[in-house]
């Protein structure tokens, strides 16, 4: 069966990759702006794992035969949604709004098979330490994290902004929680 990632994230990809199986990439090109319009009041959990179903539906409707991976993250603080920033001065505003909080980042993942569909999410409960806009400012020039939700790259240099992370999958922040989509793939003979 031909696995394929419904994403065009190289986060993603370099991720699904450490699980040495074979894999297309196939970009789901849904309208998720609209997507969070249309399920406006839904929990940012139930949101979440809304949009990954909807972009490994997309994909999985042009490849009926394959197993498809969906994927997406959000960031929840203070009644707030975070996504993307985009460029500095947002990243910038996020950082600065998210210092010195606890956020919930939720990341949801879908596999669709031919026989099978399954949809959960994990979360992340994390605390930025307090910052000044002096350290942000440097820390986005040397990660530069703008296609990240919530601003930071955990990965890279960003785990030095955090004061306390209690995540069950540290893979889940970086994009797509391995250690429970490793266990799905391989009920679906998928990996080893």
């Amino acid at each position: 069966m031909e696995l394929i990632l419904a994403s065009q994230s190289p986060y993603r990809k370099n991720l699904l990759r450490r699980l040495n199986i074979p894999f297309l990439v196939q970009s789901s090109h849904v309208d998720e702006a609209f997507l969070k319009k249309t399920l406006h009041g839904k929990s940012t959990q139930d949101l979440a794992m809304a949009l990954s179903l909807a972009k490994a539906s997309h994909v999985k409707s042009q490849y009926p035969k394959a197993c498809v991976i969906g994927s997406d993250q959000l960031l929840f603080c203070n009644d707030k949604i975070y996504g993307k920033s985009g460029n500095n001065e947002k990243a910038k505003n996020q950082l600065l709004e998210l210092q010195g909080k606890t956020h919930l980042l939720i990341t949801a993942v879908t596999v669709l098979s031919p026989s099978s569909e399954k949809t959960w999410f994990v979360q992340a409960k994390m605390k930025l330490r307090q910052l000044d806009e002096v350290q942000i400012e440097n820390y986005l020039q040397i990660d530069r994290p703008y296609d990240c939700a919530g601003s930071y790259k955990l990965e890279l240099r960003g785990i030095g902004l955090f004061d306390s992370i209690d995540c069950p999958d540290w893979t889940s922040i970086e994009g797509l929680p391995l250690l429970s989509l490793s266990k799905e793939l391989k009920k679906l003979n998928l990996g080893s």
